[in-house]
């Protein structure tokens, strides 16, 4: 038992889940506690059955009673044959009528309490997921996180169902039968228990490989859960290359490992339950053999006997149960402490206790020699930046395919913080600012255009989901975005489908767009805003794009230059740092990296 309780340490931390919901846990308690009760009370009424009605003999109990007892024994031993038969078929049926009432409440409080565990816990996993960094998520796999919020809190569930109510209504059952045991004959009941020892033995050794073995379980099926999710995100990928086999047999392998090591689980749980009820049998066969020779020298009633035999027969289904308890719970442990590995992940970027308000953008925005790595990397991505946007600028930046120019648009946002010097806006540094109100500043148009599978409506009012349908349509316009909408089969309340699946490259670009637009913020990021549009639409975003951009501060960033040529000011990256800056026309005065650049796009066409 203490081993058992020594491992249990995480799945005993979610009873603080349990605390909001524990005046019903509580009533569910009593309610096991009665159902045990008339459970337990069930086999008294055999004695008189047996040793009055069926036999004619009188109830008789060698030692002596308490008073009332001995009165109640009178009363009966008095009663007439026929008479006590009809008491004792009404107590049986109004026994059955409490218990089944006493039942039915237990388990749907408990069930209750389950469900109501089990919505907090999900709750709490994905307010976790969406307060933890793009760091966070760039080191684990999507279909990962979502097991721990589907499979893993159902085992938890499980085990809170099936475990809680096991642990109270079984050990009640069991304390009562086992008192009616004692008080019927201690003798024969230390005879009966000998044996009992012995199944903890077999049971602690399957405990301790149930716990490894559990999590595994998780671990697999948390691939199984990641290659399902690629599989159906991407499928459209897994077409064009024609790897449906490959993504089967993907999946296939996977699967296979999991029922592998669900097997190997399953025969560890399986084989508790012959081993309790051998030992449970051999107990049994001894006690028979003494309560026999007592009934036939005289010294022990038939229906006492009978009655004593019911409670220890009715104790072997509970100490089954909470022998299997433990594999559940051994289980539960494993997808607990896999649990609690999200909750109790630090939060990187949160709020500074003196944290204000972003009042507004009316100065400028400065990077101060800023540095900055990702977690667990040696080399600094970017180094020394130093640059001053005033309001109203244009800024773009270019550069080589990984230079660090979407990780420096990302620290404006504090998606990420800077690990050397700081940036400031109107002199406020970032990390002194609630993120809510620096964020809302912020309007983002990035190279991965995620929609949501709702309507075209609520994809582009994502950012304020009060507006006015003439504002969502107005934003649309502007993006090059309402023809098209309302060419769909139900113009802004189509469903778009996972990730805008039923749109086209450039629609989805559009739409992400409209998005921006609509959220009107002083601050503008366009990664690649107009990368997979044609050259009709780009054209028309482009204009949209120039009406937006004024007044506000833009940051811009564009593979092809034509795009950034009208920009106030152009900064190139190169390996991490600044090493120009200046208007498309100062810079391919200068002959740098921007002139090759620009120059070799423009070769290549």
């Amino acid at each position: 038992m203490l081993y058992f309780l020594a491992t249990m340490r995480e799945f005993f931390r979610l009873t603080r889940f349990l605390k909001p919901h524990l005046g019903i846990f509580v009533l569910a308690v009593v309610c096991m506690f009665a159902s045990a009760l008339f459970d337990g009370i069930q086999i008294v009424p055999a004695i008189p059955m047996i040793d009055n009605v069926f036999t004619g003999k009188e109830i008789s109990i060698e030692r002596p009673l308490p008073a009332f007892l001995s009165r109640l024994i009178e009363t009966i031993n008095a009663i007439p044959r026929l008479e006590l038969l009809k008491f004792i078929v009404l107590g049986f049926l109004a026994l059955f009528i409490l218990k089944g009432v006493a039942a039915f409440i237990r388990q749907y409080l408990m069930t209750n309490v389950g469900q109501l565990l089990l919505r907090d816990v999900r709750n709490s996993l994905y307010a976790k997921y969406q307060q933890l960094s793009l760091d966070y998520y760039s080191k684990n796999k999507a279909g990962a996180l979502v097991s721990r919020i589907t499979y893993d809190v159902g085992v938890i569930n499980n085990s809170i169902a099936q475990g809680l109510t096991d642990v109270f209504y079984q050990g009640f059952k069991i304390m009562i039968l086992l008192a009616i045991a004692i008080f019927i004959n201690w003798r024969l009941f230390l005879i009966s228990i000998v044996l009992f020892p012995f199944i903890s033995i077999p049971i602690v050794k399957i405990s301790r490989a149930l716990r490894k073995i559990s999590t595994k379980t998780q671990e697999k099926m948390g691939e199984v859960t990641s290659t399902l999710y690629e599989g159906i995100s991407g499928v459209r990928i897994v077409k064009t290359f024609s790897m449906e086999n490959y993504e089967i047999d993907r999946f296939a392998r996977a699967n296979q490992g999991f029922y592998k090591i669900s097997m190997k689980s399953a025969k560890r749980i399986i084989g508790i339950s012959p081993i309790t009820e051998l030992v449970g049998a051999a107990a049994a066969m001894l006690v028979l053999y003494v309560g026999g020779r007592q009934i036939i020298q005289g010294t022990l009633s038939f229906g006492l006997f009978a009655a004593f035999m019911g409670a220890m027969f009715q104790c072997v289904q509970p100490f089954k149960r909470l022998s299997n308890l433990s594999a559940v719970m051994q289980q539960a442990q494993a997808a607990a402490k896999r649990i609690f590995e999200i909750l109790d992940t630090p939060v990187d970027l949160q709020d500074r206790p003196e944290a204000i308000d972003l009042p507004g953008v009316k100065e400028a925005i400065r990077f101060e020699n800023v540095s900055f790595k990702y977690k667990d990397e040696k080399e600094e991505v970017l180094r020394d930046i130093e640059l001053e946007v005033p309001v109203g600028t244009i800024l773009a930046i270019v550069g080589p395919s990984g230079v660090g120019k979407t990780t420096l648009v990302n620290l404006i946002g504090r998606f990420y913080d800077v690990t050397g010097g700081r940036i400031t806006i109107d002199g406020h540094d970032i990390r002194s600012l609630k993120l809510k109100s620096l964020r809302e500043k912020i309007g983002i148009v990035t190279q991965e255009m995620f929609l949501f599978n709702d309507t075209v409506r609520a994809n582009v009012a994502y950012g304020d989901i009060q507006a006015a349908p003439e504002r969502i349509v107005q934003a649309a316009r502007a993006a090059a975005a309402d023809e098209f909408i309302r060419a769909l089969p139900r113009g802004y309340d189509t469903i778009i489908g996972d990730r805008g699946f039923r749109l086209s490259g450039g629609e989805k670009q559009r739409l992400a767009i409209a998005r921006a637009l609509l959220k009107d913020s002083p601050i503008l990021i366009l990664d690649e805003a107009t990368s997979q549009l044609d050259s009709q639409s780009e054209l028309l975003v482009q204009q949209a794009l120039d009406e937006l951009m004024r007044g506000r501060t833009v940051f811009v960033i564009a593979h092809r230059l034509s795009t950034v040529r009208r920009a106030d000011k152009i900064v190139v990256l190169d390996k991490g740092a600044i090493s120009d800056c200046g208007t498309h026309e100062e810079l391919m005065n200068k002959g740098g990296l921007y002139k090759e650049l620009y120059e070799l796009q423009f070769r290549d066409k």
